[in-house]
């Protein structure tokens, strides 16, 4: 046997025996930068989880003393030992607003695709799986809503509706609603006509079963790679909102909001608003980097 075909024998003995997640994820681990992401990702969800925790242990003492605490002869001072990223216009600790802000701006973000992702779920199977009318109905109006564009559909929500959590999650989730309906109504366009659809109808399994058992575990690989990429944009969006002043409101740390809170202040403390840029761009090329690695591994064409 030539070199060339020891080699290819190698490599499909190497993948032989696994499942299609475990080849994914041998496929993953060898991509330094997606794992990299990955790590950032879940140490930032660890602080996230860790902060809610914390509020509860201590009854949100610890919050009041570190995150909202002022302290006057504390205004703008610089990167420091004691402070190591500085402090704000009212003397607060930029590290622990930082720390804090996490939960609100990663949560917000995961929370709003995830609701996005669910209805997304049901229209585009809908639509991918029936066709005909009923997909040329759902998609004219998911037409409908990608014309306008996403920030200016979040600002509409966001004013309709006032600032809070919830009316934020709302209005990251809709824009990106019929996103992934599309997404996901090609998957399942995909998957619909193959030979085991058929022979779940063939012994007599009703459409409800097909769908949910069959059509949507067959399409999840696509379904996940945009769902990891939307939350980066949903934690942009986020940040944007607060930024213009209709999101999470202060003294509540939000990313956002507290480089919102250090424009005024550029030329006088230029870490108050350096410090949460780098972090927001850091965290969302993380999620970038762990959804296009996740994209490779999942892509059957670069299994070899």
């Amino acid at each position: 046997m030539t070199q060339q075909g020891m080699k290819k024998a190698t490599g499909m003995n190497e993948y032989q025996g696994r499942s299609l997640w475990g080849e994914a994820w041998h496929r993953y681990k060898k991509n330094k930068v997606a794992v990299a992401g990955l790590v950032v990702v879940i140490a930032l969800l660890i602080i996230a989880l860790g902060t809610i925790v914390i509020d509860l242990v201590t009854h949100e003492s610890v919050y009041n003393e570190l995150v909202l605490k002022q302290d006057i002869y504390r205004k703008l001072a610089k990167p420091s030992m004691q402070h190591i990223f500085g402090c704000d216009e009212y003397g607060r600790d930029i590290f622990f607003r930082m720390v804090w802000g996490t939960r609100y701006s990663l949560f917000i973000g995961v929370s709003s695709i995830l609701f996005a992702l669910a209805i997304g779920l049901v229209l585009g199977s809908i639509a991918g799986y029936y066709g005909g009318k009923i997909d040329n109905f759902i998609m004219r109006i998911m037409d409908v809503f990608l014309s306008i564009p996403s920030m200016v559909m979040a600002i509409a929500v966001v004013t309709a509706l006032g600032t809070g959590t919830f009316n934020l999650v709302l209005s990251i989730a809709i824009p990106q609603i019929p996103r992934l309906a599309r997404i996901v109504r090609a998957s399942v366009m995909t998957v619909r006509d193959r030979e085991f659809i058929e022979s779940a109808r063939a012994v007599g399994a009703n459409d409800r079963l097909i769908i949910t058992q069959y059509v949507l575990p067959n399409a999840m690989a696509p379904i996940i790679v945009q769902t990891s990429l939307y939350i980066g944009q949903a934690i942009l969006a986020i940040a944007g909102l607060s930024f213009l002043g209709i999101g999470i409101q202060p003294p509540t740390p939000e990313w956002g909001s507290i480089l919102n809170a250090a424009r005024t202040y550029m030329r006088q403390a230029w870490h108050i608003s350096l410090i949460p840029g780098l972090v927001i761009m850091f965290t969302v090329l993380s999620l970038n980097a762990a959804g296009d690695g996740l994209r490779d591994a999942l892509d059957p064409k670069l299994k070899n």
